[in-house]
């Protein structure tokens, strides 16, 4: 078992569709273990986007990641970080699969509805960036 983040961007939570994708990440054998909804700061969020801020759409991504409430998660299961990926689906929703949350629910690459750690390595800094240890309970 190992551990995944994940946030519920704020094209979603506006639709009022968390539990529609809640739903999808525990029919696929993912544990919510940790969840809580908040409002990312200007700076949150670009301290948590950092690695993009020399690219053209890094002020349009903090932008978008404050304009509402998001939901972020940790995600427990085998393989989480790849299987939560492939619930998911591609960054671009035109070019995802069927039956991933972004083919069902994104709006367009960037209003996409999920993000997802990349990495085993940066679920662990992602994870530590919104929670504390005795926020994720597991059974």
């Amino acid at each position: 078992m190992n551990r995944t983040f994940s946030i519920i961007k704020p094209d979603a939570t506006k639709r009022n569709i968390t539990g529609a994708i809640n739903k999808i990440i525990e029919e696929n054998n993912l544990v919510i273990i940790a969840q809580k909804r908040i409002k990312l700061s200007k700076d949150i969020a670009e301290g948590f986007y950092a690695i993009h801020k020399d690219k053209s759409f890094f002020n349009d991504l903090i932008e978008y990641m404050t304009s509402g409430p998001v939901i972020v998660q940790v995600l427990e299961g085998e393989n989480a970080v790849e299987k939560y990926r492939g619930i998911m689906g591609a960054t671009n929703p035109e070019n995802a699969e069927d039956g991933t949350i972004r083919k069902l629910f994104a709006l367009n690459i960037q209003e996409n509805s999920v993000h997802g750690s990349d990495s085993d390595t940066n679920s662990k800094i992602e994870i530590n960036y919104f929670f504390d240890e005795n926020e994720i309970i597991n059974n």
